[in-house]
């Protein structure tokens, strides 16, 4: 039986959409960045990489529900940052904001890559973007293109 995997490239034709939300720049913009920077060392051009902002997490799937709906991109990319707080809002935004994109994705068939943190610090925040655990804006980016290319495969 055949493996059927996605290769780290982009083709030429293909676009990119990061939505990023604007509440938390010190941690949004890095990861933002950084998803661009991978998606350009992988073959993507400038102008092939759209990004759409939004005021914050609770805005990400309407956002990128309109995207998928318009078609064109062979991936979404989403970053954003939930900070658990004293009140029960955190859960509310950091779990509908995932549900609300994993469902654009089944609704839509076009990989949606959750790159929304979701943490109990900001100083975990900054550890992933760009800190001691990395920059998960770039391994986002990684997986929009293995799974874009995978798409074409299937």
């Amino acid at each position: 039986m055949p493996e059927i995997s996605g290769d780290l490239r982009v083709a030429a034709d293909r676009r990119f959409a990061i939505v990023a939300s604007r509440w938390n720049p010190r941690i949004v913009d890095p990861l933002v960045a950084g998803a661009q920077r991978v998606l350009r060392e992988h073959g993507a051009s400038d102008a092939a990489i759209d990004v759409v902002r939004v005021p914050g997490a609770w805005e990400l799937p309407v956002a990128v529900a309109r995207l998928a709906s318009k078609g064109g991109y062979a991936g979404i990319l989403v970053l954003g940052c939930v900070v658990r707080g004293d009140t029960r809002h955190y859960e509310h935004v950091a779990d509908g904001c995932a549900q609300g994109l994993m469902r654009v994705a089944l609704d839509h068939g076009v990989p949606v890559l959750n790159g929304v943190l979701a943490v109990e610090m900001y100083a975990d925040a900054e550890a992933r973007a760009g800190g001691a655990h990395g920059n998960k804006g770039e391994d986002i980016a990684l997986a929009a293109v293995e799974m874009a290319d995978l798409w074409s495969k299937l």
